[in-house]
């Protein structure tokens, strides 16, 4: 999976200033306006107090924009979570690229347990051959189809429709960090969560990439979403 950060504006100081104004009206104005003067570790505490008692609009000004290669699956998932503002590639409008996700064999395999809850097991070296085996025999099967209605004059919104859903695709995505925060807090899998989460290995992967640029661009933020419980505010 590929993350990439495309450009941001966001300070741990844009959680504070937007605080603040509720107690110091137009006296924030200046912080407002030099948004990287502020974040101080002076703002921690006013930041673990918005996050622990869930004070949650401070933390929507500011902007991230992500890069995001992954399969169309994954971005399924992602666009389930309507909080954030997506472009994608488009298949009507260009032909699409022979890229297609394989699982690695260190990707767990077997389910159990039961729906909300489940675990994933390593998977046995025949079901791993298997796995690689049918998704590369059928994604090869699929993009020669594809290329064959493609040469013969099909419209490319029509010859896509046989490609799976393990090719890959690319979209840009602006969240902001509260956003974000709802986003990590449903897909990632941490043990002492306040709402444990169970999500597919794949977008997971997406979110653990996320989470690691958001956390180095609002530090102070994002130790307060770690200490109480990773719940967004």
């Amino acid at each position: 999976m590929t993350v990439e950060l495309v450009r941001s504006s966001a300070h741990d100081s844009d959680v504070l200033f937007a605080a603040r104004v509720s107690t110091m009206g137009e006296q924030t104005l200046e912080s407002a306006q030099a948004p990287e003067s502020d974040g101080a570790p002076k703002g921690a505490g006013l930041i673990n107090y918005l996050m622990r008692d869930r004070h949650g609009s401070p933390f929507e000004h500011n902007s991230m924009t992500f890069y995001v290669q992954a399969p169309i699956f994954v971005f399924r998932e992602f666009m389930r979570h309507r909080m954030a503002s997506y472009n994608e590639e488009s298949g009507r409008y260009r032909e699409l690229n022979p890229v297609f996700y394989v699982p690695a064999e260190n990707r767990n395999l077997v389910q159990v347990g039961k729906p909300g809850a489940y675990d994933f097991l390593p998977g046995s070296p025949e079901q791993y051959e298997l796995v690689s085996e049918a998704t590369r025999a059928s994604s090869t099967l699929a993009f020669d189809a594809y290329q064959k209605m493609l040469e013969a004059g099909v419209a490319r919104e029509v010859a896509r429709i046989v490609l799976p859903l393990n090719i890959y695709s690319s979209m840009y995505v602006t969240v902001n960090a509260r956003s974000l925060m709802n986003f990590l807090s449903l897909r990632t899998k941490r043990e002492g969560t306040h709402f444990p989460s169970f999500p597919q290995r794949e977008i997971e992967m997406c979110a653990e990439k996320m989470e690691d640029i958001w956390a180095g661009l609002m530090p102070l933020t994002y130790s307060a979403f770690e200490k109480n419980g990773r719940v967004a505010p």
